[in-house]
């Protein structure tokens, strides 16, 4: 859903690409440090310290920050690569396990709440990989991509209901799913 905003959002994206370009590293450097800020986040809420849902939210909203950064600059900079893609996707998926794995060993939600919301929300990357495979584009569809389910995450978490935030990922990454499967099943040529 977030990602259907991006046209509108380019030249601003365009011009925090090149800043971040101008300091010469690269988009692989801006991934990793992406992870870096998700993965301190999962052993913030892990460690359940006082204020830690706050603390938890702000680094994961600047792991999420970075993880607009590494796309920017490397479309400015002209260094996409197959490589970078696969490094932002995998780096996607740890960071997105441990934030759950996180919240889980804080005691911040329901164990079988948790397992859900890591399992579906694999289930609807797995969805757009395989629809990938297949030449079938799913970017922009659902309601629950990553961007929103760790923004639910964050905000809802900061305020101090991180049970509620995780049921709502439960909901949307469900719903993406089969938003995903229903439109990757009509597009398939045989």
């Amino acid at each position: 859903m977030l990602n259907n905003l991006r046209e509108s959002l380019r030249p601003a994206l365009e011009k925090m690409g090149k800043a971040f370009a101008s300091t010469g590293l690269s988009p692989n450097f801006w991934t990793s440090v992406g992870l870096v800020f998700a993965l301190a986040s999962a052993v913030v809420y892990g460690l359940a310290i006082e204020y830690g849902l706050i603390i938890g939210g702000i680094l994961l909203l600047v792991s999420g920050f970075f993880d607009m950064v590494d796309g920017q600059v490397a479309r400015v900079t002209g260094k996409t690569s197959k490589k970078g893609g696969y490094l932002d996707s995998m780096f996607d998926k740890i960071a997105e396990t441990a934030i759950f794995l996180g919240i889980l060993v804080g005691g911040y939600a329901e164990p079988y709440l948790v397992l859900l919301a890591i399992t579906l929300s694999l289930l609807v990357s797995y969805a757009r990989a395989k629809s990938d495979a297949l030449n079938v584009k799913l970017q922009g569809v659902g309601i629950g991509e990553r961007a929103e389910r760790l923004l639910v995450i964050a905000i809802i978490g900061i305020v101090g209901f991180m049970g509620i935030a995780v049921l709502i990922v439960v909901i949307i990454a469900a719903i993406t799913l089969v938003q995903r499967m229903i439109v990757t099943a009509k597009n398939i040529e045989e």
